[in-house]
């Protein structure tokens, strides 16, 4: 390495760079992969509920939803995922109404 590459590395001291943007993109990060966990667990269990067990859609959500309360209040997940269990729970809400008086 060269004098001027060891002068600018003893630059800086230990503990003094400013790492505000790491921790911002890790914290993302471990939402992005709680919220695919979670939305996994919830579609697994609405699945087996209805299908696997035979238990019909209706109880199927209801696994859904708990599962998404359950988290969402351990986890203290903030508006959008209280909005985005809402929302998927009123739309698989009407799709399993349309199938049901469809079939």
């Amino acid at each position: 390495m060269s004098e001027g590459a060891h002068a600018s590395a003893g630059h800086h001291g230990h503990g003094q760079m400013d790492i505000h943007g790491q921790q911002d993109t890790f914290h993302h990060f471990l939402l992005f992969a709680l919220w695919g966990c979670v939305l996994m667990m919830q579609s697994v269990g609405l699945l087996t509920f209805a299908f696997a067990m035979g238990l019909g859609w209706w109880a199927g959500l209801a696994v859904y939803v708990a599962v998404g309360l359950g988290v969402g209040l351990l986890a203290k997940m903030g508006g959008a995922w209280w909005a985005t269990l809402i929302a998927t729970t009123i739309l698989l809400g009407v799709g399993g109404l349309i199938i049901s008086l469809v079939l």
